[in-house]
């Protein structure tokens, strides 16, 4: 050890009151941005997770047209200047050739067609709309994970069984429906048909149990007086979720059809989570700014009181960087000291909040061990308490010895 370090380790053990301020306040500071970023790290996956139930990363979709203004010739007067929906079957041509073309893409890895049907729900006297969607089973357990919240009943017979339906919890309580229950569907076609009840997810989502059931695709097509060519909705997984927008515009331009992100489709969801992400970030970055003000305050009063030390040090031939060594070694002591605190005390409250059980689609508290946070907190945290030392350092560098010691 160096005579600099030595003379810092002399300045963080005479002064063991200030020194654990210092140190409590990077640990404090530390603890709580990797807290904080790792729960929102957590309540990110968790979102996206519960959205992922019953979207996909990107959809195809053929969408309305609009009708254009009318022009008479040559002239560039509008007869008509009020477009409207123009009223077209929004099938997608030949599905098994655009699937085809979407799969030879290299980020794809699952697509399922998909045949979404307004219906009434009947049963007795209780009728409620909703939305039966018709599916390929494998394919679309592959792509929602469908089995993962079944609550009764076996999701599999639904491959088996065409007059079957998966039902959402919401629609079995409100039409007091169980497993191999018989359950009447009309749809906006004016089509009755009679499905057997084979199972029942629960989502959690209030809105999807209520109204949702599967189906094949094939009862599907029929209940919309379809051919098996009719298909409303391609659905597509790709390996990264990120980078659905930019999949999204690629797979536009090849197929011709509108493709749409699960961001684009979720506007209001990534507001919020991007204000929370906002929040959180200036709250966590705010305490670690704090504790570096700490430490900031901590060796300005030391520089202040050591003032005759440093004028004897200089004037023994101690250099302006030799002094600057002795106060940044102190600063960053006190800053590894508290980031190790910090990332321990992290750990614990990580533990044990990981722990609890909030019920509900969430289960128990989304946080887990965040190793890009921790790694974040650790750099940021060394910074700071880097800078904290290295401004009152610069300020004792250039004392000037000969006036400290006439005073």
């Amino acid at each position: 050890m160096n005579i600099n370090s030595v003379i810092a380790k002399t300045y963080i053990v005479s002064n063991k009151k200030l020194t654990a301020v210092a140190v409590l306040g990077v640990v404090l500071g530390m603890s709580i941005y990797i807290f904080m970023n790792s729960m929102m790290v957590g309540f990110d996956k968790s979102s996206y997770a519960s959205i992922f139930k019953t979207t996909s990363h990107i959809r195809v979709y053929k969408d309305d047209e609009i009708s254009k203004p009318l022009t008479l010739g040559q002239s560039a007067t509008p007869i008509i200047i009020n477009p409207k929906v123009v009223p077209v079957n929004n099938t997608i041509i030949n599905p098994n050739l655009v699937i085809e073309t979407i799969l030879k893409q290299p980020e794809v890895t699952v697509v399922t067609p998909q045949v979404n049907s307004n219906v009434f729900y009947n049963n007795g006297k209780s009728q409620i709309s909703g939305i039966a969607v018709g599916i390929k089973p494998d394919e679309a357990n592959l792509m929602y994970n469908i089995k993962s919240f079944m609550v009764e009943g076996n999701f599999e017979l639904l491959k088996s069984n065409p007059n079957g339906i998966v039902i959402g919890s919401g629609i079995a309580a409100k039409m007091n429906l169980a497993v191999n229950d018989n359950l009447s569907l009309t749809s906006s076609k004016g089509v009755n048909r009679t499905f057997k009840v084979i199972g029942i997810f629960k989502t959690n989502n209030s809105n999807t149990d209520k109204t949702k059931s599967y189906i094949n695709i094939s009862a599907s097509q029929q209940l919309l007086k379809e051919g098996t060519s009719y298909i409303t909705d391609i659905n597509v997984n790709i390996t990264d979720p990120e980078n659905a927008e930019a999949v999204a515009q690629k797979l536009e331009a090849l197929c011709g059809y509108k493709a749409e992100g699960w961001k684009q489709a979720n506007e209001t969801l990534m507001a919020a989570n991007k204000m929370r992400k906002m929040i959180i970030t200036f709250v966590s970055l705010t305490i670690l700014l704090v504790a570096g003000f700490g430490i900031y305050n901590i060796l300005n009063m030391t520089v202040s009181q050591k003032i005759n030390d440093i004028a004897i040090l200089k004037a023994m031939g101690f250099k302006g960087k030799d002094v600057i060594r002795i106060f940044v070694t102190q600063a960053v002591s006190i800053g590894v000291m508290g980031v190790i605190g910090g990332v321990t005390l992290a750990t614990i409250l990580i533990t044990l909040l990981k722990r609890v059980y909030v019920g509900g689609d969430i289960g128990y508290f989304p946080i887990d061990y965040e190793m890009k946070k921790f790694v974040q907190g650790i750099v940021i945290g060394l910074i700071i308490t880097f800078f904290a030392g290295y401004i009152p350092a610069k300020k004792a560098a250039n004392v000037d010895p000969v006036d400290i010691l006439r005073k």
